[in-house]
């Protein structure tokens, strides 16, 4: 699968502009959203995304906020990682206790 290009914050933001500003303009929202996309070079889908996005953002539809997102993809890794040295430590604590059991006593 191919990895999907990064486009500038500023080409997002006007293009999320274009299709608010415009859709009045169209008599399906994805009519417009087709045609700003094709003007601006990147894919109806991913434009969709955004507008979407740019939506739950400002609180005009409901779901978790892009910031929201970034605290809980965050707090997924920090999550994993704790899980990970715990294993370690877990692992240590076995070996080390294999070690005084093997030890002979005085």
């Amino acid at each position: 699968m191919a990895r999907p290009l990064k486009f500038p914050a500023e080409l997002r933001e006007r293009a999320v502009r274009m299709v608010l500003e415009s859709r009045d303009s169209y008599e399906h929202e994805w009519t417009a959203i087709r045609t700003i996309a094709g003007q601006l070079g990147v894919s109806a889908e991913t434009l969709r995304k955004w507008v979407r996005r740019a939506e739950v953002d400002a609180g005009q539809r409901p779901g978790p906020t892009s910031e929201e997102l970034q605290e809980l993809a965050r707090l997924r890794r920090e999550n994993a990682e704790l899980r990970r040295a715990n294993e370690v430590l877990q692992s240590a604590a076995c070996s080390f206790g294999a070690e005084l059991d093997r030890r002979p006593k005085k």
